[in-house]
């Protein structure tokens, strides 16, 4: 899809790739968010866009990073490797919804089907939050709005430990895949 998006870059905003990364250069922006808030309300760029620019021109995603680098064994190396068995059991549960696609990123993992519909992020030493897009459902109890966590989702749990990913984070990881 990102070779796609890619190839009508130009058609869609007027300028390459390329042109874009320069651009972005040119800004003192050195975060994603930054890059991405820039070129959404300085150029009028759509969040994909925006979002696939960021990714280009700070090397984060998948494609850029290289074929023998793992960026899920990166996310969960050194003082986060006791999180991977709630990663496996995230990956465990979304794949029981049927097919999807998981793609790596620098930070986190994102999950699609026909879009994104998860997100799973070591957030710190002792945490992953799992984010997730579910439409119309309210924030309750684990469920909570994502907030400053990441605007790509509409709501993220905080998971502990392999165990939290119980009936209810299964449940909302289904309805989240079948949103998408």
């Amino acid at each position: 899809m990102a070779n796609t998006m890619i190839a009508n870059l130009k058609e869609k905003t007027g300028k390459t790739l390329d042109q874009w990364i320069a651009i972005v250069k040119k800004t003192s922006a050195a975060k994603h968010g930054e890059i991405v808030r820039i070129l959404k309300n300085d150029h009028g760029m759509t969040h994909g866009y925006a979002n696939l620019v960021a990714h280009k021109t700070l090397k984060s995603d998948a494609g850029s990073v290289g074929e023998t680098t793992d960026l899920i064994s990166a996310q969960y190396a050194g003082d986060k490797a006791n999180l991977k068995p709630i990663y496996d059991a995230l990956i465990k549960a979304a794949q029981r919804c049927g097919e999807i696609e998981i793609a790596p990123k620098k930070a986190y993992v994102s999950l699609r089907r026909s879009k994104q519909f998860a997100i799973i992020q070591p957030s710190t030493r002792t945490r992953v939050d799992l984010g997730l897009n579910i439409k119309g459902e309210p924030a309750k109890g684990r469920l909570e709005k994502s907030g400053s966590f990441n605007a790509m989702v509409s709501h993220r749990v905080r998971l502990e430990k392999a165990t939290d990913v119980d009936k209810d984070v299964k449940t909302w990881i289904r309805k989240a895949w079948s949103d998408a």
